[in-house]
């Protein structure tokens, strides 16, 4: 029997395991996807207290954090959760095996699912010319032409870490501007002709026999629809993950994104979210913004324990 299950290992979950560590709860992340959004992040150089710093490097130093202070980390990944008299039993799958876990209360920081283009052939070329992480793979385009689908903040830091790379990025927004940080706007227009801006345009196809091989946009292009690339990153946002809310019957908003109240309690008892599985901060997602949601979340579980002795 655990005191506290925390689903998940981004900035979320591992500053919730910081602080129930340091509450001395007998705690047990379930890793999922090792590092969540941070890991992919560049060059993170807004966090306070550190220099700037790979994302790698700052999500592993608050994972060392976190087992420093006697937090046990599992690998698999979270399938199901059921209420129970006790708690709650945390169905989890590592490979092929099945594990269950019993804890009094449970953070979800489950983060939030990459958008997708929404195209129909897009899954054909997933890894083949198209990508949705361009500090993975960025690296793979030396000296070839890119394309990033976005316009705000995270695809012109996209396009500042591409630059290091590639020969030419063309940025696709449908919006009419682009949307970024004034210091990430900056060093964009730095990188001068090897950016050039498609506004009011969409990606409407992709083509290529194995390989992503052009582009069909929605608007043309020195005088043609199609635009022949060698990759193509797509930073468009993200949606809601919504399995436990369909299986445990959570208050969700209007975008799907669960409901939370000031101290990240869901109406389930011992039941709570931290991350960008909610919007407690709105649109503002930060790595800042979800540590501190993990923290809070944390602490609601340590009071909802002492509370329930």
């Amino acid at each position: 029997m655990y005191d506290l299950i925390i689903i998940g290992s981004g900035a979320a979950g591992l500053s919730a395991a910081l602080y129930a560590g340091r509450y001395q709860m007998k705690t047990l992340i379930i890793e999922g996807e090792f590092g969540g959004e941070t890991m992919t992040a560049g060059e993170i150089a807004n966090y306070p207290g550190f220099r700037p710093a790979d994302g790698y490097e700052l999500i592993s130093i608050m994972k060392e954090q976190a087992k420093a202070a006697g937090v046990e980390v599992r690998s698999g990944w979270a399938k199901r959760i059921a209420r129970r008299a006790e708690g709650f039993v945390v169905y989890v799958q590592d490979g092929e095996e099945q594990t269950q876990f019993v804890s009094k209360a449970v953070i979800l920081a489950i983060g939030a699912k990459r958008r997708h283009l929404g195209l129909p052939n897009e899954q054909k070329f997933v890894g083949k010319g198209l990508h949705y992480c361009w500090t993975c793979d960025g690296p793979l385009y030396g000296g070839k032409t890119v394309a990033m689908v976005g316009g705000g903040d995270s695809s012109v830091k996209g396009v500042n870490f591409l630059g290091k790379y590639a020969k030419k990025i063309y940025l696709i927004t449908k919006e009419s501007a682009i949307k970024a940080e004034p210091v990430n706007q900056e060093s964009m227009d730095k990188l001068g002709d090897v950016v050039e801006i498609l506004a009011g345009t969409e990606v409407k196809e992709l083509g290529g026999e194995r390989q992503l091989d052009f582009l069909v946009l929605s608007k043309e292009y020195q005088g043609s629809s199609s635009l022949k690339v060698d990759g193509l990153f797509v930073e468009i946002g993200f949606d809601p993950d919504k399995t436990f809310a369909e299986q445990m019957g959570l208050e969700t908003d209007e975008k799907g994104y669960l409901k939370v109240d000031n101290m990240m309690r869901t109406k389930t008892p011992g039941l709570y979210v931290a991350g960008d599985a909610t919007r407690h901060f709105g649109d503002f997602k930060q790595d800042i913004t979800v540590a501190a949601m993990g923290a809070v979340a944390a602490t609601a579980a340590y009071e909802y324990l002492q509370s329930h002795r």
